[in-house]
């Protein structure tokens, strides 16, 4: 005589490998970069070391939520060449780029201020 058991057995194995079959979406993140968004997320927020590792890291998932890394990529990169002078910059700081520049920023402060990152005392 078959027991319940064997059925729930069954739904669990494939509940599992179903899971294991889908790519890990919040984590298409490469780990260098991780690395270097939280150390320049520390650098940007001084605080207890432990803490802000842990707040950054946080930030840094909540991000991965948000977008894929290619976009992140696309956006950041973006965002960062705002800062450069002259004709070289003034692509970047054009009206095409200012929705990519504006989600980065968008994304960026929702991820800091879910992850309690104070940012009133955020140094560049």
């Amino acid at each position: 005589m078959k027991t319940w058991t064997q059925p729930l057995a069954g739904l669990a194995f494939g509940t599992v490998a179903a899971l294991a079959s889908l790519p890990a979406l919040a984590n298409d993140f490469p780990t260098t970069e991780r690395v270097s968004f939280v150390l320049e997320c520390m650098r940007a927020h001084p605080g207890p070391e432990f803490e802000m590792s842990s707040k950054c890291s946080c930030a840094l998932d909540a991000v991965a939520r948000e977008i894929s890394f290619d976009e992140y990529r696309t956006i950041h990169t973006v965002a960062l060449a705002t800062s450069i002078s002259g004709e070289r910059g003034g692509y970047y700081r054009g009206k095409h780029w200012r929705a990519d520049v504006r989600k980065y920023d968008t994304v960026l402060a929702k991820a800091k201020n879910g992850c309690f990152i104070d940012t009133t005392a955020a140094r560049r």
